[in-house]
Order: structure tokens, then C-alpha cells, then sequence
């Protein structure tokens, strides 16, 4: 792999960690949802929006696999572009996390399923 710093890869790493948490969190929800209220007209919505939640975070995910996957096929040195284009992502993913975050609280809680 091309040499990258401990810290990015650490930011990556916690990101992805981040990524999955939001994805289990979401199904558990939905679940949770389906289990209690059933499939009804007023639970279609929040089941829709923690599966666009969940897939929202389960690309993210995939983007950062596939950057890591990218520089481990580097030799021997990050290129400046992949390297700015990792940076780039993690700043918009870093972003993106809390509002993912958000979104699966608030129907959690407007849902009782906390």
C-alpha cells in the first residue's frame, strides 16, 4: 500500500466504523418499525427514509473501500491527485455523518424507538 499517513488512515478507518453503525442502527430501526406498527401508510415513510438513510451511508462506505483498495494498489507513493481526493472525501463524508445521524434519530424518535 502506499505509504499514507497514520492519521488519515485512522480517519478512514473511524469513518467506515462510523458508516456501518449508521447502517446497523437504521435496519435495527426499521425492525423495530415493522415489528411494533406494521407496514401502514404513516410507516412507509420513515421505513423509506431509513432505507435511503442506511444506503446513503452504505455507499459512503463503498467509497472509502474503494479509495483504500486504490492506494493499496499504488507503488511505492500516493499519487498528489488520489491523495487530494481522498482528503476531499473524507471532508465530505465527515459532513454528510451527522446529518445521516440526525435523520435516523429524529424518526426514531418521532417513531418511540429509542
Amino acid at each position: 500500500m502506499a505509504k499514507i499517513s497514520p492519521e488519515l488512515k485512522l480517519n478512514l478507518t473511524n469513518l467506515q466504523k462510523t458508516l456501518l453503525d449508521i447502517v446497523d442502527e437504521t435496519k435495527a430501526a426499521e425492525f423495530l418499525l415493522l415489528e411494533r406498527f406494521g407496514e401502514t401508510n404513516e410507516t412507509i415513510i420513515a421505513l423509506d427514509e431509513l432505507t435511503a438513510i442506511s444506503q446513503q451511508a452504505a455507499d459512503l462506505y463503498i467509497q472509502i473501500s474503494r479509495l483504500l483498495l486504490r492506494t493499496a494498489e499504488i507503488q511505492p507513493a500516493i499519487t498528489p491527485d488520489l491523495l487530494r481526493l481522498l482528503e476531499e472525501r473524507i471532508a465530505t463524508i465527515d459532513n454528510r455523518v451527522p446529518a445521516l445521524e440526525r435523520s435516523t434519530q429524529e424518526i426514531k424518535t418521532d417513531w418511540g424507538l429509542l
